[in-house]
């Protein structure tokens, strides 16, 4: 079958990799349908991370059961699923408590022999736990799309607000204008923020956040930021502050926009960040967040999709097949596409 494979810093190729097929009783065989590259993959891509080269990769998909193991109950031949970007049994201690995310049995796709989300098809370990049967059928293309955002992306938006314990008649302010702060835009408007700041200074990304749910546009960066959301808040701050890039100088704003007593709920991958702690100490700031436990969030989201009341699909501007997968990335690394879709 056909896939993206990690070659080396700058250059992601399509390449063959052995069909997949059913190993132990508790897999699924899945087609995939629609899959996009995630902004953590730009951290591989850019060589700011590490990534084994020759090595599958993608972690966002949806696509039709082609095959189920016997010991496998919840899905069957034919069923169109939704998969986190990590798989787990939904039965340990952590899956229990609702953090998915960190399922002792669990893992990530295209490590440890494990399919990437960005190919033809792959191997589902602990395909019961992991896939979310989407229901109904002849879903559009409108749709389609937003299916895929729970699979990351909205789901990580959605925990972003969690984390910060975002409320009803909350001001909250969204450090980021990619696909992940702008689904956290939908999320804390779904969550009941009264007022929601977007820290943006793309004209067509401003546009989107608005759409989305921003009353508020601050395009500044650094101290300057700092000031214009203090001068929005009446000098007070955020009651919510929302990181979502992963970067120091975005934590740092983050930090410095929150009003005493409040969270930061951070789900950027961290990247050189330092927690100022005697400066939150004092100001009693909480920091929470990481990896969003995506399976647990994904039930109460895909109602509100299927019923319209949500449509962050919308973030993907860059639209291609599996044949560009190389550009799809060049379109996000570049910044010219806010997240790329790649359809079979």
């Amino acid at each position: 079958m056909k896939a993206a494979i990690f070659k080396a810093k700058g250059a992601i190729e399509l390449g063959e990799r052995p069909d997949p097929t059913i190993k132990v009783p508790t897999d699924a065989v899945v087609r995939v349908a629609l899959t996009c590259v995630c902004g953590s993959d730009l951290w591989y891509y850019r060589g700011q991370s590490e990534y084994t080269p020759g090595s599958p990769i993608g972690h966002e998909f949806v696509g039709v059961v082609e095959q189920v193991g016997d010991s496998v109950q919840n899905i069957a031949k034919g069923d169109l699923v939704i998969a986190p970007f990590f798989y787990s049994d939904g039965t340990c201690p952590n899956c229990r408590a609702g953090i998915t995310s960190a399922c002792i049995a669990g893992g990530g796709w295209g490590v440890n022999g494990i399919d990437g989300g960005q190919g033809e098809a792959l191997r589902v370990p602990l395909a019961d736990g992991t896939l979310v049967k989407v229901p109904g059928s002849e879903h559009s293309e409108k749709t389609l799309p937003s299916l895929l955002t729970l699979s990351d992306v909205m789901c990580t938006g959605h925990h972003a607000a969690i984390s910060a314990g975002v409320k009803k008649g909350d001001t909250v302010a969204i450090v980021g204008d990619g696909a992940v702060g702008l689904c956290a835009i939908i999320a804390a408007k779904r969550l009941g923020a009264q007022r929601i700041i977007s820290l943006s200074r793309n004209p067509a990304r401003q546009k989107l956040a608005q759409e989305f749910g921003a009353t508020d546009i601050v395009a500044e960066r650094g101290e300057e930021a700092n000031e214009a959301v203090l001068k929005l808040t009446d000098g007070i701050g955020a009651d919510a502050s929302l990181e979502c890039v992963g970067t120091n100088e975005s934590m740092q704003t983050a930090l410095a926009i929150a009003r005493p007593g409040s969270i930061v709920g951070y789900v950027g991958v961290p990247h050189g960040i330092e927690i100022p702690v005697e400066n939150i100490f004092y100001r009693n700031v909480g920091v929470h967040g990481g990896p969003a436990p995506v399976r647990a969030y994904i039930p109460e989201l895909l109602d509100d999709v299927l019923k319209g009341h949500i449509n962050p699909g919308r973030v993907f501007d860059f639209k291609t097949d599996l044949n560009g997968i190389g550009e799809a990335y060049a379109a996000m690394d570049e910044r010219r596409a806010i997240k790329s879709l790649v359809k079979l």
